[in-house]
């Protein structure tokens, strides 16, 4: 484990504060960080020009394409993104040249405390007065652009308080977070269409038949102008490279250093995104955004580390947050292509939340995993390792449950399996930060 960090208390102590204000994780509405906000002097403001994405899969991948491009080229970018996965910094890149960097502890401790003192003893939620602090952040350190994630759906989300965006993108929308942006796939997206915004062009990537006609509606009643995948642009697999395509010509790039197929999509929806921004970019930075992009823990091959060490030399261990049904399915399909490439027997190591479909989530791997090795994640809301098991055995995979990641990586080296397994441990981004911090290899 790494040693503590300076300021780690007074941010640690700032957010159990928070918490107390407005103990709801999660209350979506604009009019608590709208007033917060004005007692700063509006910083959203005097933010650099913004690109804003939401999306049900595929954000962070989409951000982090469009960042690993935009330093290619020189630009200054500021990095807003949720969930962290080890420590709240990873939420905010500053940008430089050169490359940006996370937040320092005593910087993002000020920032927090100043919102913190704006905000009294009012109601607010903790992503609200991050998202405010973000805002601080970001208009006191000069930058060129600024990528902002949504956080959870998009009409109501704390960063929809930015009125121009250079553009707007939706990701695959599909079904989570049930509990607050409804039931059907139609309901889904029309919350992740509330940020589009009046002539401010929209990158929408590939989506089911329901979630792109809600899309195209809003989009033509707030007269937001579209450019659809598949339709005003494309990004294909050929020969192992990625060939995007537009209006405004042809790149043939490397292939993304992010693995599976549906990366190439992530990354077509960047390139897109930066090309409907009237950003002039040279080829030399969308090639160069390929291969230096970094996301953790989408995934992510871990070769090093303690965790790493646990498994037989032969093995592979791999990282996933994936951790709802549409999340499986393309995680599946890129374990089933690493397949055809270097055949080796699949184990899951998997902790899943209460609240996500654990049965939907495991079936898309039912015929490729030979076992699932349950495991704890440090949430209220876990699923029991032996209930999730069963889950397991139910959609026919044969499962185990077991105290913890490293007992778990210690059965999966000692199956009798040949060649050595490809363990992939998966199910939840608070699992994968846990593993992340166990492992020594926190995002940086």
């Amino acid at each position: 484990m790494s040693p503590p960090r300076p300021g780690a208390a007074p941010l640690d102590a700032i957010l159990a504060r928070l918490l107390a204000l407005h103990p709801k994780r999660i209350d979506l509405s604009l009019a608590r960080i709208e007033r917060l906000l004005a007692a700063l002097g509006d910083p959203q403001r005097r933010l650099p020009p913004a690109i804003h994405v939401a999306g049900t899969n595929g954000k962070g991948s989409t951000v982090a394409f469009m960042r690993a491009t935009l330093e290619a080229a020189g630009k200054r970018v500021h990095v807003y993104t949720s969930p962290n996965l080890v420590r709240l910094n990873e939420r905010y890149r500053i940008g430089q040249a050169g490359g940006g960097s996370l937040v320092a502890d005593c910087e993002l401790a000020d920032a927090l405390g100043e919102c913190e003192a704006k905000n009294g003893e009012a109601p607010i939620t903790v992503f609200e007065i991050e998202t405010a602090a973000a805002f601080l952040l970001f208009a006191r350190n000069p930058a060129d652009l600024l990528l902002l994630e949504v956080g959870l759906g998009g009409r109501l989300d704390a960063t929809n308080v930015v009125e121009r965006p250079l553009a707007s993108v939706i990701t695959r929308v599909s079904i989570d977070h049930r509990e607050f942006l409804g039931d059907t796939v139609a309901a889904i997206a029309a919350e992740k269409a509330g940020i589009l915004k009046g002539g401010v062009p929209a990158v929408i990537a590939s989506q089911v038949r329901e979630a792109l006609a809600v899309i195209e509606r809003v989009a033509a009643r707030v007269k937001a102008p579209l450019a659809v995948a598949g339709e005003h642009w494309t990004a294909t697999e050929e020969r192992g490279r990625l060939v995007y395509q537009d209006e405004d010509g042809l790149l043939d790039l490397p292939a993304p250093k992010l693995y599976g197929r549906h990366q190439f999509e992530n990354a077509g929806a960047a390139i897109a995104a930066l090309r409907a921004s009237g950003l002039k970019l040279p080829a030399a930075a969308f090639e160069a955004g390929m291969v230096r992009v970094d996301w953790p823990a989408r995934m992510q091959r871990l070769s090093q580390g303690r965790l790493a060490a646990l498994l037989p030399p032969e093995s592979e261990l791999w990282l996933d947050g994936g951790h709802n049904v549409d999340g499986g399915r393309v995680v599946a399909a890129a374990l089933a292509d690493l397949e055809e490439r270097v055949s080796r027997p699949l184990v899951l190591i998997v902790g899943m939340l209460s609240s996500k479909d654990s049965a939907g989530f495991l079936r898309n791997f039912s015929g490729l995993a030979r076992r699932v090795i349950t495991v704890p994640i440090g949430q209220d809301r876990a699923v029991p390792p032996a209930t999730l098991a069963e889950i397991a055995q139910a959609v026919g995979i044969p499962a185990l449950p077991r105290d913890d990641v490293e007992t778990a990586l210690g059965v999966a080296g000692k199956l009798d399996l040949v060649p050595a397994p490809r363990v992939l441990i998966t199910g939840s981004l608070y699992l994968a930060g846990e593993v992340l911090a166990a492992n020594g290899t926190p995002p940086e």
